[in-house]
């Protein structure tokens, strides 16, 4: 009987102005955990930030990680989604 997914879509904040891009593979310690789906620079964070699939175990926020981005590890820690909260209301405008 499984016990849930074996692994979760996570947001990850890049240390540094280097974005991370798709199919950049992301790791913890010296074990690779999950590979980035989509990422870049976030204007309105002023940071590099990126979306990928990790193993369940590493999905926790706040959890240290690094990717690896054309050779070069790159330290990334998980973060909430939405990375900016959304500042509007919503109102009923049905009849």
């Amino acid at each position: 009987m499984l016990d849930g997914t074996s692994r979760k879509r996570v947001g990850l904040r890049l240390e540094g102005r280097l974005p991370a891009r798709e199919g950049a593979t992301i790791h913890a310690a010296d074990r690779q955990v999950g590979v980035v789906t989509s990422g870049g620079f976030a204007p309105s964070l002023q940071a590099p930030i990126a979306m990928g699939y990790v193993e369940t175990a590493h999905a926790a926020d706040g959890a240290a990680l690094e990717i690896d981005v054309r050779g070069k590890r790159i330290a990334a820690a998980v973060a909430p989604m939405p990375f900016v909260p959304h500042r509007y209301v919503r109102t009923n405008t049905g009849s």
